[in-house]
């Protein structure tokens, strides 16, 4: 932008400057915590609302204060070539990963989604090298490889070698999720990364308002602390705060080594399984912990 004063030459101030690598990163991995505790949240909102309820309400909570920011703000609606990867972010982070993650939650446990949905930053990376066309060198893609390959033997592992259909809601939750963040990062160069989630959740708002009117009138709710403390995180943390942050490290720092900070989430998700929720987990979390860390590391030296 150009302020324009009369006895000097024109004074150019950078307006949302993009930030340094550290920034990015430190960003991005703010975006994996908030992510870290969605899981959790959801096993918590879930003891309250039926599963479509609190799709449907999280999507309307955090659109309304993405509306209420753009409003505020004055933010101008996007250019038309915008939307349509806009409605890529909507379908994939604001729809299709909540609610198959949900779904699956209710039979699954969140320490077994959180290494299930570990495979989301190669899949995102696999997204990206096709969407965007970008090139990680071998040694990037070895390391996730073998990050990912560690999250599917502590999967195997812990459902006895036998996929259920929570395995499959969560496999499905995985490409929807990584089509969206790719979509979300690429637009986070061309616009501020809180404006591409907020926009996509109003973009959805004339669907999860009548869904969220429908489920609740069919769904029982049950008020309690645990229930509305999960919705208002899954509405405002992760579907709004998180998702913010994580956008603006995707654009400083780069789609692909974003994505492997994400090797960390099912890890912090299993640490709040056992603070939170009380779940008991195996000798092979750590033993995950301690290889999936060494991968985050690898990957954030290699070059892309």
């Amino acid at each position: 932008m150009r302020v324009q004063s009369s006895a000097t030459a024109p004074i150019t101030i950078a307006v949302d400057a993009q930030p340094s690598r550290a920034t990015g990163t430190l960003l991005a991995a703010l975006g994996v915590v908030a992510f870290s505790l969605t899981f959790p949240s959801t096993a918590w909102g879930l003891q309250g609302f039926g599963p479509w309820s609190l799709v449907a309400v999280r999507s309307v909570l955090a659109a309304l204060i993405a509306v209420v920011c753009l409003l505020v703000l004055r933010v101008p609606v996007p250019d038309r070539r915008h939307w349509a990867g806009l409605a890529v972010v909507a379908a994939g982070v604001v729809v299709g990963f909540p609610l198959l993650t949900t779904l699956a939650l209710r039979t699954s446990t969140t320490a077994h989604a959180a290494v299930v949905v570990g495979l989301l930053p190669l899949t995102t990376a696999l997204f990206s090298a096709l969407r965007m066309g970008t090139r990680p060198s071998r040694t990037f893609w070895a390391a996730a490889g073998a990050g990912a390959a560690a999250v599917v033997a502590f999967t195997v592992q812990q459902s006895g070698g036998a996929l259920t259909a929570a395995d499959l809601y969560l496999f499905g939750a995985l490409l929807v999720c990584a089509a969206g963040y790719t979509e979300g990062g690429r637009l986070a160069r061309v616009m501020p990364g809180w404006q591409v989630i907020g926009w996509a959740l109003v973009l959805c708002l004339p669907f999860s308002v009548p869904a969220a009117v429908t489920a609740l009138a069919y769904e029982p709710v049950q008020l309690t602390f645990h229930s509305v403390s999960g919705l208002l995180w899954v509405s405002a943390g992760s579907q709004f705060l998180g998702l913010v942050v994580w956008y603006r490290g995707m654009a400083a720092i780069g789609i692909p080594k974003a994505s492997q900070l994400q090797l960390a989430q099912p890890l912090l998700t299993l640490v709040w399984s056992v603070l939170l929720l009380g779940e008991h987990l195996t000798v092979a979390a750590p033993l995950t912990a301690a290889a999936v860390l060494v991968c985050i590391a690898v990957t954030q030296r290699a070059r892309g």
